[in-house]
């Protein structure tokens, strides 16, 4: 068996994974044609990953120009730890106010450690109006877990 099946997740396994993630690495191309990488908080929803970002970010304008990215969740710090899933997606720019608030509302929720009380809820809904939701939809996807050679490299 080649290493690379060795290490690969299975569907369940990225799902998991992503599910206990927190931060992604986006890549989108900027207007001199160098990638353009940040960190975003990200929730999972079904087969796809949510986030938002202002409206005027550089990542937002790359993307709607070229609205395809590469994003990367990783883990680990010692090579037999590494842990990661990266994904080729065509990302939507999500626009209605009420949506991008609602994606705002989720990672506030996730990332702020439960729902989310009245006061944090009608900040998310004014930074709502600056933003645009992202959608990232994977179309290829990679992923890898060196724990599964158990020590052996």
């Amino acid at each position: 068996m080649k290493r690379r099946d060795q290490i690969r997740m299975s569907a369940e396994e990225q799902r998991a994974f992503l599910a206990e993630g927190e931060t992604l690495t986006c890549a989108t191309m900027g207007p001199g044609g160098r990638p353009h990488l940040v960190p975003l908080w990200y929730v999972p929803a079904g087969e796809t990953l949510l986030t938002w970002t202002y409206a005027a970010s550089q990542k937002a304008r790359n993307l709607q120009r070229e609205p395809r990215a590469t994003v990367l969740v990783e883990s680990g710090s010692q090579y037999q730890e590494l842990r990661g899933v990266s994904m080729e997606c065509d990302v939507e720019l999500v626009r209605e106010p009420d949506q991008v608030a609602a994606i705002g509302l989720a990672l506030t929720a996730r990332h702020g450690g439960g729902e989310p009380g009245e006061q944090a809820r009608e900040q998310v809904r004014r930074q709502a109006a600056k933003r645009v939701g992202l959608r990232f939809t994977p179309t290829r996807v990679a992923s890898w877990d060196h724990r599964k050679l158990g020590g052996v490299y």
